[in-house]
């Protein structure tokens, strides 16, 4: 069976909702990158830093870089094996995650790529369903 799956993304947190014939499926993924580290050391209206105090600033996007790579490895671990994705959220995660998927599983088609503002669980499900055209079931 092909899975139809939609992805709400950013730094902080994925939301993945798997569509089944029972419903849904919502699975949630925290990051654990801290996006804007802050440098340690003097403040610089006390006084100068010191060099080896500072991390450079390429060392400190190198493991910026390694902690995303992590968390979408995460993600894409919690995908099922086939199907179209429809990717979605904030910021530049949905792309960065397009490209990691396209490398690492290409089985898994990306149907579309949208741009959307933070979202509850229950928008999140409404958005993946009309993209593919399910209707919400009836609850008793």
């Amino acid at each position: 069976m092909t899975h139809r799956v939609g992805i709400w993304i950013d730094h902080r947190k994925a939301t993945i909702v798997v569509l089944t014939a029972d419903g849904e499926t919502l699975t949630t993924i925290e990051s654990q990158v801290e996006k804007h580290a802050e440098r340690g050391g003097d403040s610089p209206m006390k006084g100068s830093y010191e060099a080896r105090q500072i991390p450079a600033d390429d060392s400190r996007q190198r493991a910026l870089t390694g902690d995303l790579n992590h968390y979408y490895d995460a993600v894409i671990a919690a995908l099922p094996g086939d199907g179209g994705v429809l990717l979605f959220g904030p910021g530049e995660a949905k792309g960065e995650i397009h490209k990691r998927i396209a490398k690492t599983k290409p089985s898994i088609s990306i149907l579309a790529v949208e741009t959307e503002d933070k979202m509850t669980d229950k928008q999140i499900i409404a958005k993946v369903r009309g993209h593919f055209g399910v209707a919400a079931g009836r609850r008793t």
